[in-house]
């Protein structure tokens, strides 16, 4: 009979990915709620040491996978493992984090297990009496949310958008022992060959760890004005973002887009410039603590959204902006 709620963390450079403690966050209140354990899966190489760690964020079993095999990320090796522990362990709820293994891990797992799948969501919570698991998600581009009964689907599946979820407080007084597991995996299931990760050099702060980023649009206008958020950004010490409509005109890297299919932030302040406010970008940093905005259009869409906004050219806005904070920043 299917029990427990499984997440299957992540390790990134080394250490248990931010994703997890969110993973487990959300777990947490749902083993809680079925009166069930909160079971932790870790698929990697030279993992299994490290992967203790997340007892300390809320785990009451960990499991480890751990294989040279498994160093980078491969969809069928990842999926053949993965799903050899699930059918092992018999959970009655999997939750993955939205991330780029997440996106592409759970359809396939979903497929191999014929269950259901609730991809991106915002909210999970369980039905005690019938333990099924009841997932919200966003659709029409953000413009709606849908609820979703998985029903009597075991085990029900979800990934949940990183940022929306709040990690529990580390509780070092909790500890266990990892289970490892043997992948039995058999190199000719990969029908590709991961041959290098290559890690994009980021100065300063990581857009995903920002307490504050500054948006930008394609109303920003060039490369050259690009670098004037950038500027801000340093002496805020944060980070900058953009919307699609600045990547496609090559004001940016691609890597710092914002949206429902790009990146999710969650900063203590995100300034909106030159941004029109369009539901796919608005996913994206939906969970912002303040959002505020500059525009010219005093009909913008950013507006609703925002604690503050300025209507104006922010050429004209901008640097007296900029040199406020320098002064503050100073004192």
């Amino acid at each position: 009979m299917a029990s427990g709620v499984l997440i299957i963390g992540e390790f990134s450079d080394g250490a248990i990915a931010g994703v997890t403690g969110e993973l487990l966050g959300v777990g947490r209140k749902l083993a809680n709620s079925l009166g069930e354990e909160l079971i932790t899966v870790f698929i990697g190489d030279g993992i299994a040491s490290d992967a203790a760690g997340a007892f300390t964020m809320g785990a009451d079993k960990v499991y480890a996978v751990d294989d040279p095999l498994l160093k980078l990320y491969q969809s069928e090796s990842y999926a053949y493992v993965a799903e050899k522990v699930l059918r092992d362990l018999e959970p009655n709820i999997v939750v993955m984090g939205t991330s780029t293994m997440g996106r592409d891990l759970a359809p396939k797992l979903a497929c191999r297990l014929e269950t259901g799948l609730a991809m991106d969501c915002l909210e999970l919570s369980a039905v005690a009496d019938t333990k099924g698991l009841i997932a919200n998600r966003p659709v029409f581009g953000g413009k709606a949310m849908a609820e979703v009964d998985c029903g009597s689907v075991r085990p029900a599946m979800a990934t949940v958008r990183l940022k929306s979820q709040e990690a529990l407080p580390i509780d070092s007084s909790r500890s266990g022992e990892v289970t490892r597991v043997d992948a039995g995996l058999d190199p000719s299931i990969a029908k590709a060959v991961i041959v290098d990760s290559v890690e994009v050099a980021v100065e300063g702060v990581r857009l995903e760890d920002a307490k504050i980023v500054i948006g930008g649009g394609r109303g920003i206008g060039s490369v050259d004005n690009w670098s004037k958020l950038e500027e801000l950004a340093e002496v805020m010490s944060g980070a900058v973002g953009s919307t699609r409509g600045a990547c496609d005109e090559g004001y940016c890297e691609l890597d710092t887009q914002l949206g429902i299919t790009s990146k999710t932030v969650a900063p203590e302040l995100y300034l909106a410039v030159g941004i029109s406010g369009a539901s796919q970008h608005m996913s994206g940093v939906a969970f912002s603590k303040f959002i505020c905005a500059i525009n010219k259009d005093a009909e913008a869409p950013i507006f609703k959204h925002s604690l503050y906004g300025i209507v104006g050219r922010w050429e004209d806005i901008l640097p007296a902006f900029q040199a406020k904070v320098q002064q503050l920043v100073s004192e």
